[in-house]
């Protein structure tokens, strides 16, 4: 590890026990799991986000570009490093919008407002598509409606003529498990519920 990752590393202390892992070919820096900065030998970039992405832009921070054989990825980190080696004060407050906004993001992406209905088992986007047509926008209404209640309404939409295993499927996402280790007598229960 260069001297100057050894420094950065020492001074990110300050801000919180964080953790540190490889990544985009350099290391990733977590704080509570969530990632906020990419560090190599050289140079310093942290997670923007929101108003952030302005003010390093402003600042003229250029964007992480990860080249990876024949492919380049552009991520949404920024170059702060003239800022961490001139002005420690502006950069001190950077990191810590980038911190808050990384913990945010963290935890948006861990809740049920999140969750989509492909995530769902047995779940894909097709059916999430279909699920959504018949009236059912959100994991939340899926859940609370029910295997059988789901069925009917995309059966009207869709028509009569739909598989039954989408019941089977649809169970399965509301009890958290795949369709076929549904048992017979739940079965026949989802049957004369649709009827």
């Amino acid at each position: 590890m260069s001297a100057f990752k050894e420094d950065y590393l020492t001074y990110l202390s300050n801000f919180g026990c964080h953790e540190k892992r490889s990544m985009f070919g350099g290391t990733g820096v977590f704080i509570h799991g969530a990632m906020y900065a990419i560090l190599t030998d050289t140079t310093i970039f942290i997670r923007g986000g929101g108003e952030l992405d302005d003010k390093l832009l402003q600042l003229g921070c250029l964007k992480f570009k990860h080249i990876k054989k024949s492919t380049t990825a552009t991520v949404n980190y920024y170059d702060i490093t003239k800022l961490f080696l001139r002005d420690k004060n502006k950069c001190h407050l950077l990191i810590n919008e980038s911190i808050s906004f990384s913990q945010k993001e963290k935890a948006f992406k861990c809740s049920e407002e999140s969750r989509r209905l492909r995530d769902l088992p047995n779940m894909r986007l097709t059916l999430e598509r279909m699920v959504k047509k018949a009236g059912i926008p959100d994991v939340n209404s899926f859940l609370l409606l029910g295997a059988a209640e789901v069925f009917r309404k995309v059966r009207k939409t869709h028509g009569a003529d739909i598989d039954l295993k989408l019941l089977w499927m649809f169970a399965g996402a509301v009890n958290g498990c795949h369709w076929s280790l549904l048992n017979d007598d739940h079965k026949e229960k989802l049957l004369n519920a649709i009827e």
